[in-house]
């Protein structure tokens, strides 16, 4: 088990590392995604360059984009969080086993 002195320095570094970013100068507040950043470098590279295929669908506005990353995310996380916890349940059922 984690010591409370432990609990608290994470939390600690977790809030540190995301205030970080937000009190360092020189950052302008203005995100990008990595597809935004692809497109003006190959752009950039080769002007007359056009993709090889388009997307099936295209969301109709950010707030629709925001949610589907949200949610696949969220998915994401869920079957992680599953993953880990049958592992764990697994093991300590092993343990219980090899004790008696």
């Amino acid at each position: 088990m984690i010591s409370k002195r432990s609990s608290w320095l994470l939390v600690a570094l977790a809030a540190a590392i995301v205030a970080a970013p937000l009190l360092l100068p020189g950052i302008e507040g203005e995100f990008k995604g990595t597809d935004d950043q692809a497109v003006s470098a190959i752009v950039e590279a080769r002007p007359g360059y056009e993709p090889w295929f388009k997307p099936l669908w295209t969301p109709p506005n950010g707030e629709i984009q925001s949610l589907l990353f949200a949610l696949q995310a969220a998915l994401g996380a869920g079957v992680l969080g599953y993953v880990i916890g049958r592992r764990h349940g697994r093991s300590s059922a092993s343990d219980d086993v090899t004790r008696r």
